[in-house]
């Protein structure tokens, strides 16, 4: 995606944004929140969807709704939260529109922070550290992250998506997925089992 190109409100808070654009038709408010958004939010719709087309119809689908509904927006709500559940709607509508059910997209080179938190993220999801002698190399982590996630369940890829890609916390996620604080975080539980055990299938060398 092409950088949207807007004057500078870095002092501005995105509720303030979306309520000066619905309230004034401050056109340059609305461009400010795409700015902000359209690296992270489309980051998101690409891996949800694997296919960086259908993201961005997803996303330029997000923001027209977030046009039609801003009147919908309550003051003092968060608009992160209320980005993320119509971006996910956008996406399970181009899912159904297109007939293609696939699984989220974790490739960790579209984020900046690189192949050391595809390292720390297998940490996390592995009970215990791989022995050195079976350390992978980044580009064999990214894809054993890519199809270990691949095979959960929707609802797991969601929350793991959402909250440890997104960096959303567990109310924010809850808000988006229209579900308790407490399944998130079961769900992420579940993930995570599910994904050790499928590092010690796929590495039993790293069994005690």
């Amino acid at each position: 995606m092409q950088p949207t190109e807007t004057a500078d409100r870095s002092g501005v808070s995105d509720d303030q944004l979306l309520l000066a654009y619905r309230d004034g038709s401050d056109r340059d408010a609305f461009n400010q929140l795409v700015h902000r958004y359209e690296r992270e939010l489309f980051s998101y719709l690409r891996r949800y969807l694997g296919d960086a087309s259908m993201a961005e119809d997803a996303f330029q689908a997000t923001f027209l709704q977030v046009h039609l509904k801003g009147d919908q927006f309550e003051e003092g709500r968060k608009f992160r939260p209320w980005l993320y559940t119509i971006a996910t709607n956008q996406a399970i509508d181009a899912q159904r529109r297109n007939k293609r059910h696939r699984s989220v997209s974790l490739d960790r080179n579209t984020r900046p922070e690189g192949s050391d938190d595809v390292a720390a993220l297998i940490d996390l999801l592995a009970s215990s550290e791989p022995a050195p002698e079976s350390n992978l190399d980044a580009t064999h982590q990214r894809q054993w992250i890519r199809d270990a996630v691949e095979s959960l369940p929707e609802a797991l890829r969601q929350a793991v998506n959402l909250v440890y890609y997104q960096g959303l916390k567990y109310r924010e996620a809850a808000d988006i997925l229209d579900i308790p604080v407490g399944t998130v975080k079961s769900r992420l539980h579940s993930a995570i089992l599910k994904l050790n055990e499928s590092w010690m299938a796929s590495h039993p060398e790293d069994r005690d």
